[in-house]
């Protein structure tokens, strides 16, 4: 699958997990919404099932291993950092497969396009030092 298919991807994923940590509706339910709603001819649908899927159900994990590396409690954080944060702590401990650049630079990009205006600078950061504790996680 093209690069753009998975770009596309998360951004998506990012708007489920956003959705889903507003509303606690299941996430089954947000995908299939999601699913319904957008035009998946351009999307790699089994990587955002993946994606949505591992942030739901390893959020307690994931979020354990981001909060050492955080600066204000995770409840704290604004909801469209901590939905890319998810997702890229996902990516980076189970996705082995994904360059570890590839998936802090995704997580920016998304940052840029969704956050605040310095939501990504803090995203880079927290990435940054929570990287070796990510993939170390799974190597």
């Amino acid at each position: 699958m093209k690069p753009a298919a998975r770009r596309k991807a998360r951004k998506l994923a990012v708007q489920a997990i956003y959705s889903w940590q507003l509303t606690q509706n299941s996430m089954s339910d947000i995908e299939a919404q999601f699913l319904t709603d957008n035009d998946t001819s351009k999307i790699d649908v089994d990587y955002f099932l993946a994606l949505v899927r591992g942030v739901a159900g390893q959020s307690n994990t994931l979020d354990a291993s981001l909060e050492p590396f955080l600066d204000r409690p995770l409840k704290d954080l604004d909801q469209v950092e901590r939905a890319v944060l998810r997702l890229a702590a996902f990516e980076l401990r189970e996705r082995l497969d994904v360059p570890y650049k590839v998936a802090i630079n995704e997580a920016i990009e998304l940052a840029k396009a969704f956050g605040a205006d310095d939501s990504h600078r803090f995203v880079n950061g927290v990435l940054d030092k929570a990287i070796d504790s990510l993939r170390a996680a799974r190597q």
